[in-house]
């Protein structure tokens, strides 16, 4: 049987600086966040979920913006032993807390992200338009489980948008994207498209802006994403349908007001 590689929980070395320009930009890309061979180990496990989850795909061509952007499964790590661990990497969850400067995180959910060959663009938008929580103390990881040049659909961020507050009430669509392409080129926000190489991963804030171009290659782009939040976190009002949605899916039986603690909710690092 194959080992679980051990940087899983070692710790990652931050450049100096790194927590202000994250705190500045919204978003930072970290070099060799974990080792090719790590990246290499967890892939297939990921991709056999992400297949057999998938298993009646309507055609490209049938689908709207959204489903054409990519094949979404959340909380793999409920499916698969060996996902969890990378899930509840101590590594990850370490850098998380250090990022947005909060004593520990605790799981919201997991979520592998597809974009098919010919997959559409990711339109413009902010997670944090799907989460009902009173702070914005919420951070993804972006891990490609392939080197991930701009033609596959790399990750894009909008520097510094997540101060920007116009368009935080749309979700992912057509829409949003008209809206926020127009509003980010008239504010002046500089769009940051660098690739991936394999091993490379990001974290963004809940409020920064972001997009993915459509993967005009001839593989999938294969993405695991793992979404933390602030460990003592509250749950607020949900504004939108998308919020109670995701309160019922992610955080069953929590009252707002609360903190999160559940068992699809687990502290994966505290200080």
């Amino acid at each position: 049987m194959q080992s679980t590689p051990i940087d899983l929980d070692s710790p990652y070395q931050l450049h100096a600086g790194a927590t202000d320009r994250f705190a500045t930009d919204g978003f930072i890309r970290l070099p060799s966040m974990l080792s090719p061979a790590t990246v290499r180990h967890f892939e297939p496990m990921v991709t056999d979920e992400v297949l057999r989850l998938n298993a009646d795909l309507v055609p490209l061509a049938e689908r709207d913006t959204y489903s054409r952007a990519f094949l979404q499964v959340t909380n793999l790590w409920r499916h698969h032993d060996s996902v969890r661990r990378l899930v509840y990497s101590r590594r990850l969850a370490q850098v998380a807390a250090w990022l947005l400067g909060v004593d520990g995180v605790r799981l919201y959910h997991d979520q592998a992200l597809y974009k098919e060959p010919g997959g559409g663009i990711t339109p413009w938008h902010a997670d944090q338009y799907y989460w009902p929580f009173d702070s914005d103390r919420t951070i993804t990881v972006w891990i490609p489980l392939q080197e991930t040049p701009i033609e596959l659909g790399a990750l894009e961020f909008a520097r510094g948008s997540h101060g920007f507050e116009l368009g935080r009430d749309l979700p992912i669509s057509d829409e949003s994207e008209r809206e926020l392409q127009r509003e980010l080129l008239a504010q002046g926000f500089e769009v940051d498209q660098a690739p991936y190489a394999l091993g490379d991963a990001s974290f963004h804030l809940g409020w920064t802006f972001h997009r993915a171009g459509p993967n005009t290659s001839t593989v999938p782009r294969r993405v695991m994403t793992v979404i933390y939040m602030d460990a003592d976190i509250v749950v607020s009002e949900p504004t939108n349908d998308n919020r109670c949605a995701d309160l019922a899916a992610f955080m069953p039986g929590v009252e707002v007001g609360s903190v999160p603690d559940t068992d699809l909710n687990p502290v994966l690092y505290r200080r």
